[in-house]
């Protein structure tokens, strides 16, 4: 974003937004320019982003927003690369490790995987620091190594550089800290921004709903999947959504070690069935809009033969060695250093797992060191939990329910202490749903349930 010397008055530009007015597209320029050049500080970007989770954004301007955002940067041009170029992007959940199985399945059905990535937000991990738990693994490439990488492997997994929206880089750290994470525009403008700088033809979003999402309410979590793909559509870009459920963690593992682990077992065959289940769906969505499929059914079948033939586990160890990664850890995950404290927490009664208080397992994990609790914090790449059950099992007294782990004994023995009442016992079975929920397009929604049967 070039430097902007007529900078607006920055207060009076925070108090219009906080009395709830519209920003237009120079002020919005003016305020971010400003605060990438560092002649706006934190403080001030935080109070900008503080009024505009209360307030709110415009359908126009928050399409302002994602494009000031976006020309802060590069938009790169992937166009020398042969083929249909698709990303997935996930607005987070606990256990989310969906695109490290996603992304090498459906680069090895042939569709080129450009994927920029983002770190823990909030109450959940981040793929680059689930990524920089693989010894050796780089995530800050610059445009040409990027380039380099998916011309090579067919796939890449990056942080932002500092040339792709370096505006939302750095809001992106300072939401996280200032409890602004929840905010349809900003997180709308925050996602597409990075994905349409990536140089992407169509975009998959995995847009996360129940007590472990960011929206927990279903009409929140669909009108965050509308404006994404109504964005989306705006910039030209082929953009469907899918809504789906995050009332208990993904998998059983949470952390950023034992989330690759876990992802690596899935690509190897490993039935992992609710994990799966999402990664298959948006694959198929991803093989139909890159043009290697014709419906979604034909799409969940190369997706399956792509795990099962050994070809998915097989490109994720090219691309982490493409990226400096060293890929014996995952060969022999027995070789990675273990983590000094360990601990069992067992059922208080018999029954059947009725539900989990899943925002707190991502928070309480995030404390453990899994994640950040201030934007410079060192996180502990082999802090998790691997939960032992899932919602609807059978759960018998003295039972282990879970297993947590830490390098710092002070911080395993309180999560310890706190986790037991973040699982509920039901006397009876509760029923389960699928994962899968809702289609979102531009057209508007159909249940997951007919739309993958449909010839689409």
């Amino acid at each position: 974003m070039p430097r902007n010397d007529a900078l607006m008055n920055p207060s009076e530009l925070i108090r219009k937004k906080r009395d709830g007015a519209a920003l237009s597209r120079d002020e919005l320029h003016s305020f971010i320019a400003a605060y990438v050049d560092g002649r706006i500080p934190d403080y001030q970007m935080s109070a900008m982003l503080m009024a505009v989770f209360f307030r709110g954004m415009e359908t126009d301007e928050t399409a302002a927003f994602t494009d000031v955002m976006l020309h802060s940067g590069r938009v790169v041009d992937l166009s020398m690369i042969v083929g249909a170029k698709v990303d997935k992007h996930s607005t987070g959940g606990v256990g989310d490790k969906v695109s490290l199985v996603l992304a090498p399945m459906v680069a090895a059905c042939g569709v080129c995987v450009p994927m920029i990535s983002g770190r823990g937000l909030g109450h959940t991990g981040g793929t680059l620091d689930k990524l920089e738990s693989i010894p050796g693994f780089r995530t800050e490439l610059d445009v040409e190594e990027y380039r380099r990488v998916i011309g090579k492997t067919g796939l890449v997994m990056i942080g932002q550089t500092a040339e792709i929206a370096p505006a939302d880089k750095r809001m992106y750290a300072l939401r996280d800290v200032t409890a602004t994470v929840e905010s349809i525009p900003l997180i709308a403008g925050s996602i597409m921004s990075k994905k349409l700088a990536e140089g992407i033809d169509a975009l998959v979003l995995d847009v996360k709903t129940g007590s472990g999402a960011f929206m927990p309410r279903y009409d929140d979590s669909l009108a965050l999947a509308q404006a994404l793909v109504a964005i989306g559509s705006k910039f030209g870009k082929k953009t469907i959504g899918l809504i789906t459920e995050m009332d208990q963690p993904l998998g059983f593992a949470v952390g950023n070690w034992c989330e690759v682990v876990e992802s690596v077992d899935c690509l190897r065959g490993g039935k992992v069935a609710d994990l799966m289940e999402v990664a298959y769906a948006l694959g198929a969505l991803m093989l139909v809009a890159g043009g290697k499929a014709l419906t979604v059914r034909e799409g969940l079948r190369l997706c399956e033969e792509a795990v099962w033939s050994g070809r998915a586990y097989e490109k994720f160890l090219e691309l982490v060695r493409a990226q400096g990664g060293d890929a014996s850890f995952l060969e022999h995950p027995s070789r990675y250093p273990r983590p000094a404290c360990t601990a069992e927490v067992k059922a208080s009664c018999s029954g059947y797992l009725g539900a989990f208080l899943t925002r707190d397992i991502g928070v309480l994990a995030a404390e453990m060191g899994a994640g950040r609790m201030h934007v410079d914090d060192v996180i502990d790449r082999k802090a998790g939990i691997t939960l032992r059950k899932k919602l609807g099992d059978a759960v018998e007294e003295g039972e282990t329910v879970a297993l947590l782990y830490a390098d710092d004994r002070g911080k395993l023995e309180r999560a310890a202490r706190a986790f037991p009442s973040l699982v509920m016992i039901a006397p009876e079975p509760v029923n389960v749903g699928p994962r899968c929920r809702t289609v979102v397009r531009t057209g508007g929604e159909e249940p997951w349930a007919s739309f993958s049967e449909s010839a689409v």
